[in-house]
């Protein structure tokens, strides 16, 4: 019998993505079934819709992100769990090791089934209560680029709160939780990006200052109004890195989890090491990076940008707007 529905890759019909009625999974000892009450867009989702993620499966669950309500738990989960409101962490298998995950690290949603259903199983330690101060869109919204930012920014780039940070791409999931949390550490914050009104939306979070990089002088206007940065959180790489060393001070952190515009064409190598400049890769998080997360964003009650709200029925829409890359905050689809 087929009870839920879910988005599901599908290769072969020319969307690559379609809405299926699928059976609900059967529990192992130690997982739980959540009934989804948001889930969240991220770009791995576009990627695996455009062939671009190793290990594609057609016919799995997409998404990583979601939150929802505990509705069956298997034989050795204690009943507590019955009914709790959770968010999900979707890393898996980070391993022991807090520098860097393990060869066996995997992300819910690929090749595992993933949030974009009526339901989704998880082991029952993936789940984490709900932020009482967030809604569910909010909610579904934090996790993968919650871990992501928080990761990047405390872990790689220890933030101090004297510190002088540049966030780029400032309306991406991850780089608007980089920009929130630096805030909220005390820190100065500044934000780029090529679109005016995210630019705009930045400064009304609390940004200091903001570049538009497809200014070709940003650079000098930024270390006129900064004097440099002390750390820079970037996910695009590519030539922009040329201009990332350019503002950032000696001793500085760039710190990078993801390479959007590919691989930098060269490298300033005489400046990084005269300059004793650190660049740093990041990318998710472990366990206790996500727990410290949660435990950040509910004690400064920080809460997601949430662009827009799509039912299931328009989930070819939302994965359109991922692709042209035009949100404000996360893409949250509703079962």
């Amino acid at each position: 019998m087929k009870d839920m529905k879910a988005v599901v890759l599908n290769t072969s019909i020319p969307e690559k993505i379609e809405v299926k009625e699928l059976a609900l999974p059967e529990l192992g000892p130690k997982e739980v079934l959540i009934k989804v009450k948001a889930a969240a867009l991220n770009h791995r989702d576009e990627w695996c819709r455009q062939g671009l993620y190793p290990g594609l499966k057609d016919g799995v669950t997409l998404g990583s992100d979601g939150a929802g309500i505990i509705e069956k738990i298997g034989s050795q989960v204690d009943q507590e769990f019955l009914e709790k409101e959770v968010i999900i962490n979707p890393a898996m298998n980070w391993g022991d090791d807090p520098i860097a995950q393990s060869k066996d690290f995997k992300i819910l949603g690929m090749p595992d089934h993933g949030t974009l259903a009526s339901y989704v199983k998880v082991k029952v330690d993936r789940v984490h209560d709900k932020p009482d101060h967030m809604t569910w869109e909010e909610a579904a919204a934090l996790p993968l680029g919650g871990v992501t930012a928080y990761r990047a920014l405390m872990v790689q780039g220890e933030l101090k709160s004297e510190d002088s940070v540049l966030v780029t791409g400032f309306g991406g999931g991850v780089a608007q939780f980089a920009a929130q949390f630096a805030i909220a550490h005390g820190s100065a914050v500044y934000v780029s990006s090529s679109s005016e009104s995210k630019l705009k939306k930045g400064q009304e979070i609390g940004a200091k200052g903001v570049f538009n990089y497809t200014d070709t002088s940003w650079t000098s206007k930024a270390l006129e109004q900064t004097g440099g940065f002390d750390l820079i959180i970037d996910s695009a790489m590519g030539e922009t890195l040329a201009d990332l060393i350019k503002v950032i001070k000696p001793g500085g952190r760039i710190v990078f989890y993801g390479a959007t515009k590919g691989n930098p064409p060269q490298l300033d190598a005489r400046k990084v090491f005269w300059n004793q400049i650190r660049l740093i890769g990041s990318t998710m998080g472990s366990d206790a990076d996500f727990e410290a997360m949660l435990a950040m964003v509910s004690k400064q009650k920080i809460k997601p940008l949430v662009d827009k709200v799509y039912g299931m029925e328009d989930v070819v829409k939302a994965f359109d707007k991922m692709k042209m890359g035009e949100q404000m905050g996360k893409i949250v689809i509703k079962p």
